[in-house]
């Protein structure tokens, strides 16, 4: 067990400093390339952020832990909103972009609303995972089309936080070549070194490989957008910090499982459980994101401790749940009958009540 545990802490270790070589390597050569630094920001600092959830679900997929790999997309979507967005807007209120509102958000809660279709009949089939694929490239194409046309406050944002990485001992096309490769070598090494470690953990205590998929592998995996997006909040980029999230979700979905969709030869099974709960949960979370951001356009502390609370109360579930606890039951109607309704009702409210005070 304490020989899983190492592998497991060596596997995170190398995710997230491939993840970070990765991002610099690549995000280098596209500012040399002229690639503008808001399409950098949006495309490869979220994918390159994503990167361990790919690495660890195709490496799951490979050796046939299809609910490590979903489990893994699923929860890292319910984490990086409720808890990292939780966190960033703890340290700082986050001001939310109305390109975020209007744009990023509506899409990632498309691609989670497809998803949902798409797997509703308990497979994820090669086509539709080709299909997600086909949707990734078209949103990376319409990103780098209408930066072109992006507001000076935009690009100076994302401007000033890409020009920490302009300069420096990496500054050569060839170390930033060396960069890329070494990332890519340690997320494929951290990623079978954590899918080993968590399916023994798995076996060991009991518990499915969609929950350790849905918890520890999805926070894990997510450590390269906790890090980004707290730097970002407290450098004060707050568009950055909340961008990162909702632009690394919707590359989740449509790169993550699309790829793991692919390399699979009968195509991704999905669990009676996750299509039960842990599906609708992260389209709530999703959808949840508009009206919450649509509240005087920012999140506030108050709304920060709300995400982290339900992310405490979702991983209690899951945990009573694995554990056939008897709270269960009595947890879920309380959540149900009275905690759900009345955020919902509050939200419904305080859109209203904000709307009404902007006319």
């Amino acid at each position: 067990m304490l020989t899983h545990a190492l592998f497991f802490l060596l596997g995170l270790g190398a995710l997230v400093i491939g993840a970070e070589a990765l991002v610099r390597g690549a995000a280098k050569i596209a500012l040399s390339l002229g690639i503008s630094p808001l399409v950098v920001g949006l495309t490869i600092v979220a994918m390159g952020t994503s990167s361990p959830e790919v690495a660890v679900s195709v490496g799951a997929v490979l050796n046939g832990s299809t609910d490590i790999a979903v489990g893994n997309v699923v929860g890292s979507n319910i984490f990086n909103v409720l808890f990292i967005l939780g966190v960033s807007a703890v340290i700082t209120p986050l001001i939310v972009h109305s390109q975020i509102i209007r744009q990023e958000v509506p899409i990632m809660i498309g691609a989670s609303v497809i998803l949902a279709v798409m797997i509703l009949d308990g497979v994820l089939g090669r086509a539709e995972s080709g299909l997600l694929l086909a949707l990734l490239v078209g949103y990376v194409v319409f990103l780098i089309r209408q930066s072109r046309a992006e507001t000076a406050e935009i690009r100076e944002e994302y401007e000033g936080a890409e020009a920490r990485r302009k300069g420096g001992w990496d500054s050569h096309w060839a170390v930033q070549l060396l960069l890329i490769v070494a990332g890519l070598g340690l997320l494929v090494l951290g990623s079978n070194w954590l899918v080993d470690a968590a399916v023994a953990f798995a076996r060991a205590l009991g518990v499915s490989d969609l929950v350790i998929g849905l918890t520890i592998i999805a926070a894990g995996t997510s450590m390269p957008e906790v890090a980004t997006s707290i730097m970002a909040a407290v450098r004060g980029e707050r568009d950055i910090a909340v961008g990162n999230v909702i632009g690394s979700n919707t590359f989740n979905i449509l790169g993550c499982l699309g790829i793991s969709g692919v390399v699979s030869t009968s195509g991704l099974g999905i669990a009676p459980a996750l299509l039960n709960f842990d599906l609708w949960v992260m389209l709530a979370v999703a959808i949840a994101c508009l009206p919450v951001f649509l509240l005087g356009r920012q999140i506030g502390r108050r709304r920060g401790l709300l995400f982290l609370a339900y992310y405490a109360a979702y991983v209690a579930y899951l945990i009573m749940g694995a554990q056939q606890h008897d709270a269960l039951d009595e947890f879920s109607a309380v959540m149900l009958s009275f905690v759900l309704p009345i955020t919902i009702v509050t939200l419904v409210a305080m859109v209203v009540r904000d709307q009404s005070q902007r006319s």
